[in-house]
């Protein structure tokens, strides 16, 4: 129903912020991820879900689409409810959650505040084929993250690059030269796609 809301912060705490839209504050409920994505100046937008129960309506605030998108599918498995969810996102980031699930990483779920075994192997069981799906992630090419290579797969998806094409070429240009720059990882992929 609400997707985003945009306005000028009134108020920034680690687990909630206050965001003024035309004279009506809105409370949202925040990790701690969010937390530290949020730039001090007055305006911000975050993106929402809206949590609709017998006696409370929740809204929880993310600072990109992608940790919402986790946010919802947390949700989705059985036993987790949205303060669980925000816990692990407040304890790891939207990224490490998606890939601890894709890979199967049940120690790193269960290392989570109030995530037992057998709810990090639920949690993994029923969402590593959606993640997989969504993100488009191979269980084998799953690395630990080199953020030049993100960042330049990221903007040849912009491009118009199909994922996986872009992926095999820039890892070849990663594997060759280690230490490329965003932009020289760019140019390279350009003259092989």
């Amino acid at each position: 129903m609400i997707t985003h809301i945009q306005g000028k912060l009134s108020e920034k705490n680690p687990t909630h912020v206050v965001i003024d839209c035309n004279g009506v504050g809105y409370m949202l409920n925040i990790s701690l991820h969010t937390y530290s994505q949020i730039p001090d100046d007055e305006n911000l937008k975050l993106y929402t879900h809206l949590q609709v129960k017998e006696d409370s309506h929740t809204l929880f605030g993310f600072s990109s689409l992608a940790e919402r998108e986790i946010f919802r599918l947390l949700l989705s498995v059985s036993g987790i409810g949205a303060s669980t969810a925000r816990t692990m996102l407040s304890s790891l980031t939207p990224k490490q959650v998606r890939e601890g699930i894709a890979t199967g990483d049940v120690a790193l779920i269960q290392s989570i505040k109030g995530i037992g075994a057998k709810t990090a192997q639920r949690v993994i069981l029923d969402l590593k084929d959606k993640v997989l799906k969504i993100y488009d992630i191979d269980e084998v090419s799953v690395s630990k993250g080199n953020t030049n290579k993100e960042e330049a797969l990221s903007a040849l998806e912009v491009l118009g690059f199909i994922k996986k094409q872009a992926e095999r070429v820039v890892d070849k240009i990663v594997v060759q030269q280690p230490d490329a720059s965003v932009e020289v990882i760019i140019k390279q992929a350009l003259k092989n796609l």
